[in-house]
């Protein structure tokens, strides 16, 4: 009979590569016609292979290498993709759900580990820094359910990582004390090390990625530089003293506002970390599994049930006490108490720490009873927290769809179809981010990308470089999964072509570009610009950005008197508040007291995490004077009119020549609102109906006394 466990363990690196795709490939199949998580699937895989399974795979260096980046790529994406605002806003609440996610499992652990199994109050101690902390792991989870920024997972990442902090704080205590090394000299200069790292990471990180991302647009650049920065957060995190996976998350935060979540570079960080280090990292924490202990019988089973027990029931009163504390929906107390119970190889890491902790000559602080139980203990908290997270997270969703199945039913009559006019590769791309932070995402709908050329005798030569700017749009807008259908027309005017693709495809609005380095007052609205917003009543946007998008600070935005009386008023103003959350910036609104009112009601509505200001400008000549505080890092976007609308003003026929001179080099958007009656959100139509009969009364007031401005 053949005998093939001698070609076991593979040590063939391609056939070890091959292996753990399969295993990636297959387990989320497997797993998905099972019902169960697919985390799962990875770590019981994992099981299968390693070394205490069939043996088909050793648990050799590059699983110890892939594994390790897959646990620090998870802690970024979570500080990645947090909601900064509502961090600001809660975090008091993350403060107390943290304090309480900590003490409780380390209050209980601790007590257990002393009175049931005899150990000492050191080791108790050092195991219930284990139970206190615990890893995100099934925070895939919540990436797949669409909740990263919900508020229920702010609190819950927010409260892991304040928990695992003092954890490992502890611990350096703890391993100071064995070997003499505490005392006012040790917390002082840990002290300092820690507010020397927070300080240099928060003032060197911000710079050096403005700097690198205005000068740089190549995604291959930005993705290494990206992930450089990770590790070398990660590394300096363990310098002091702390473990990498603190640097990881606090660099993941730091970096938040520089890559929206609706990036193409976002899109490839989230992609190859689900395609393959986080995969690896939960393979190689099945590989620790030692399933066999469970039948060993002995201590292992006393000390593996109670971490589990006490842990996980102190996880539970955690999570369930913050939620009723915080007036919080069950369904969300269980999804805390799902994402913050799960404990992997950091677990592993802690004990090792203290089975090479010696307490007396040759006895050390743990013993490998405890490591056993330990690995048993991950598998089992694995289990619970994905099932749990899994089950709340859809739950989640499903009641958020019926809480606002009207708002669902509104966005599928959304006449959202926007156009891009394309020509020169310089200002294609801004165009193209515009589009994709500005697009409504649950229509995943695509846009339409547009390039004109004149119908002459470089007609054929023209076209092909079309051709191949669109192309490029295409490949842009896939890294970010968004379609584009592309279009090259002959025309003998450029902007009746533009005009008829619009009206062909009946888009709701229009991007242009400015150019760039055209200062001229006579060019400022280009060759088919005016020709276009004097033609089409939809809402039409030209912008000018003189750097990328995502290193903006805020947006300045000039608001005429009687705006809120136009058919467009909420279709820009929702566009523009998605552009803020998805850039992470703030938003400065100016204009008239009643404009700012209407402003105001709608951002309460509908998006309170955002963060706005506002500025009442009595006139529109205050324009003028906004140029003084609008930075090289800030985006001026005026809100206009066509000629005979309500909002027009006679000055904006001076907008090009003040723009001009008081904007020049200036990052600037300009909006002509629709024209004509397309229907506003249904949150603020009924607020807008109540108070249009006496906004119009007051301008009849102002037209007759000679008041208007």
């Amino acid at each position: 009979m053949l005998d093939i466990s001698q070609y076991f363990p593979i040590t063939n690196p391609t056939m070890i590569f091959f292996v753990v795709l399969c295993i990636i490939l297959v387990a989320p199949i497997v797993m998905g016609k099972l019902r169960i998580p697919h985390i799962i699937g990875m770590v019981l895989a994992g099981i299968i292979v390693g070394k205490y399974g069939l043996n088909i795979l050793e648990r050799d260096s590059s699983f110890e290498l892939f594994g390790k980046v897959g646990l620090l790529y998870i802690m970024f994406l979570a500080g990645l993709e947090m909601d900064m605002e509502g961090l600001r806003n809660d975090y008091r609440k993350v403060l107390g759900y943290g304090f309480l996610s900590f003490c409780i499992p380390f209050i209980l652990t601790y007590f257990s580990c002393t009175w049931y199994l005899g150990y000492s109050p050191m080791a108790s101690v050092l195991i219930g820094c284990i139970m206190s902390s615990n890893t995100l792991i099934a925070y895939p989870i919540v990436a797949r359910y669409g909740l990263q920024k919900n508020t229920v997972t702010t609190l819950s990442v927010g409260a892991s990582m304040l928990s695992l902090f003092i954890a490992l704080v502890s611990m350096a205590a703890l391993v100071g004390s064995a070997t003499g090394g505490t005392g006012y000299a040790f917390w002082a200069l840990f002290a300092v090390k820690f507010s020397a790292y927070c300080a240099v990471t928060v003032y060197v990180i911000p710079r050096v990625t403005r700097y690198f991302l205005r000068r740089y647009s190549d995604a291959v650049m930005q993705f290494i530089f990206v992930l450089s920065l990770l590790f070398l957060s990660a590394a300096a995190s363990e310098l002091i003293g702390l473990e990498g996976i603190f640097g990881a998350f606090y660099s993941g935060l730091i970096l938040n506002r520089f890559i929206p979540t609706v990036s193409p570079l976002m899109n490839r960080l989230e992609f190859i970390g689900n395609a393959l280090f986080i995969p690896y990292f939960l393979i190689g924490v099945g590989m620790l599994i030692n399933v066999r202990l469970l039948f060993a019988g002995g201590d292992i089973i006393m000390i593996m049930a109670c971490m589990v027990v006490f842990g996980t029931i102190g996880k539970a009163l955690a999570a369930y006490l913050s939620a009723f504390v915080f007036r919080m929906h069950r369904l969300e107390g269980h999804f805390m108490f799902g994402l913050t119970s799960a404990h992997a190889a950091g677990a592993i890491a802690i004990v090792m720490i203290g089975m090479k902790l010696e307490v007396s000559p040759g006895q050390y602080l743990l013993d490998d009873g405890v490591l056993n139980g330990v690995v048993i203990m991950i598998l089992f908290t694995c289990i619970i927290s994905t099932i749990v997270t899994d089950n709340a997270a859809r739950a989640i969703v499903l009641k958020e769809k019926q809480d606002k199945g009207a708002n669902f039913e509104e966005s599928k009559g959304d006449d959202e179809k926007i156009l891009i006019p394309v020509k020169y590769p310089e200002t294609c791309d801004t165009l193209l981010d515009l589009a994709i932070m500005m697009r409504n995402r649950r229509l995943n709908r695509g846009l339409i990308a547009l390039n004109v050329v004149y119908d002459d005798e470089d007609a054929a030569y023209n076209q092909r470089q079309g051709q191949q700017l669109l192309k490029h749009v295409q490949q842009k807008a896939a890294a970010a999964d968004v379609p584009v259908l592309p279009q090259v027309r002959l025309a003998t005017n450029i902007a009746n072509g533009i005009n008829h693709a619009f009206k062909e495809y009946d888009c709701s609005e229009i991007i242009l570009g400015q150019h760039i380095h055209d200062n001229s007052t006579r060019k400022f609205w280009g060759q088919f610009a005016q020709s276009i917003f004097h033609s089409l009543n939809r809402q039409i946007i030209i912008a000018r950005c003189v750097i990328p998008l995502n290193t903006l600070r805020a947006l300045q935005v000039a608001v005429p008197s009687r705006a809120e009386l136009e058919p467009g008023f909420y279709r820009w103003l929702e566009r523009l508040s998605r552009l803020t959350e998805r850039l992470g910036c703030r938003i400065v609104f100016h204009g008239r007291s009643n404009t700012l009112e209407f402003i105001t009601n709608f951002v309460q509505a509908k998006h309170k995490s955002m963060r706005a200001e506002y500025v009442e400008m009595e006139h529109w000549n205050g324009f003028i004077s906004l140029a003084e505080s609008i930075e090289n890092h800030h985006m001026l976007v005026v809100i206009t009119a066509r000629q005979g609308t309500v909002s027009y003003k006679s000055a904006m026929e001076r907008l090009p020549d003040e723009l001009t001179r008081y904007y020049h080099k200036k990052n600037v958007m300009i909006i002509f609102p629709d024209q004509y009656g397309s229907q506003p959100d249904a949150m603020t139509f009924a607020a807008a109906q109540h108070t249009e009969q006496e906004s119009l009364w007051e301008y009849m007031k102002k037209k007759i006394t000679g008041k208007e401005d």
